[in-house]
């Protein structure tokens, strides 16, 4: 069994508001069927819209939290992981948010922020693609004094991995690298994600600067070529981007770098030490994909626990298409209540 507070997540927690819309709901937003941004002005009447005019879920979400959930299932014990990040001061969403992220095990260490609301995303499900506008509001108002206070530093020093998805680089880099920079000095686990390929474009310099820390990657496939695109690795090969990833600077060079890229129904690549290896998914008839929202955070969470548990990276892959596999069997970023991994 993990022990307590082994794993820690620090990101941007949203509450996930999903509906299935039609194609023109889309053009009507300009916006992509399978993509991730950030809401801008035009976006912000969508939340209000698919509240009132369609059957919206309520699911606690944000990349981190959504990972940190799913490997907290995967692990049992209670308190096991740990997530920090901003929400509203005793809002609506905020209490749905955490009421049901503690129900779930998870460790929530909240920073709130009395002026702003807990933030959301619209997940607008059309057939097999969701499209996800994330409105940060109060998870953008994040900042490294709440990881500064003693008593919370002392919950991260417990913990032996971290995982923090790309999308809090938006918001306290600083952050991030004290605790990156904390378990590169304690020879602990640092995992980050690309996540979005406006994370590697246009916050292309906080993420070379935490890059040196990190020990396991995670991507998809068109985060592996916006960062190749950006880092001019002059490929488009997704292996070979994977090894020029991994052999970038790090800080502990007695580990190497692992980078973890998935492609959809496509195998995941995995680089360690400096070899390639592919990993086939596990098929699924079209017919039977509900929602593909949070497979890649499901891929990660079923990932981590593994990871945590000690067990090798192809025990690893193995749980995280397992888990990812069923995560698309059903709406939003949700699960029955006890794994059937073996």
């Amino acid at each position: 069994m993990a022990r307590e507070g082994i794993l820690f997540g620090l990101g941007n927690p949203l509450l996930d508001i999903s509906a299935n819309v039609d194609e023109e709901y889309l053009k009507k937003y300009d916006l992509k069927a399978n993509d991730a941004i950030l809401a801008e002005d035009k976006h912000i009447p969508i939340y209000k819209e698919i509240s009132e005019k369609y059957e919206a879920e309520y699911i606690p979400g944000g990349a981190t939290q959504n990972a940190i959930k799913i490997a907290q299932w995967h692990l049992g014990t209670p308190d096991a992981t740990t997530f920090m990040g901003c929400i509203g001061k005793d809002d609506e969403f905020g209490k749905i948010l955490e009421t049901n992220t503690r129900k779930l095990g998870v460790n929530t260490i909240y920073q709130y922020d009395e002026k702003t609301p807990t933030g959301t995303a619209a997940c607008l499900v059309t057939g097999n693609n969701r499209s996800l506008i994330a409105n940060l509001a109060a998870a953008n108002c994040f900042s490294k004094d709440h990881i500064d206070d003693e008593k919370n530093w002392a919950v991260i020093e417990k913990a032996d991995f971290f995982y923090i998805a790309g999308f809090p680089l938006t918001v306290c880099p600083p952050a991030i690298l004290k605790v990156a920079k904390h378990a590169c000095e304690k020879k602990k686990t640092f995992m980050m994600n690309l996540s979005a390929p406006f994370i590697c474009q246009f916050f292309k310099e906080p993420l070379m600067e935490c890059m040196p820390f990190v020990d396991v990657l995670f991507g998809n496939e068109t985060e592996a070529a916006t960062f190749a695109e950006q880092q001019g690795f002059d490929t488009k090969d997704v292996k070979e981007i994977a090894l020029k990833t991994a052999a970038l600077a790090k800080e502990n060079s007695d580990k190497p770098r692992i980078v973890v890229f998935t492609q959809g129904a496509e195998p995941t690549i995995v680089v360690k030490d400096g070899k390639v290896t592919e990993y086939p998914i596990i098929k699924l008839d079209e017919k039977d994909i509900v929602d593909t929202n949070g497979a890649g955070d499901a891929f990660v969470g079923g990932f981590l626990a593994q990871l945590v548990k000690g067990n090798s990276i192809e025990e690893c892959i193995r749980c995280g298409n397992y888990t990812a596999n069923l995560i698309i069997q059903r709406s939003g970023c949700t699960f029955p209540e006890k794994p059937d991994f073996h």
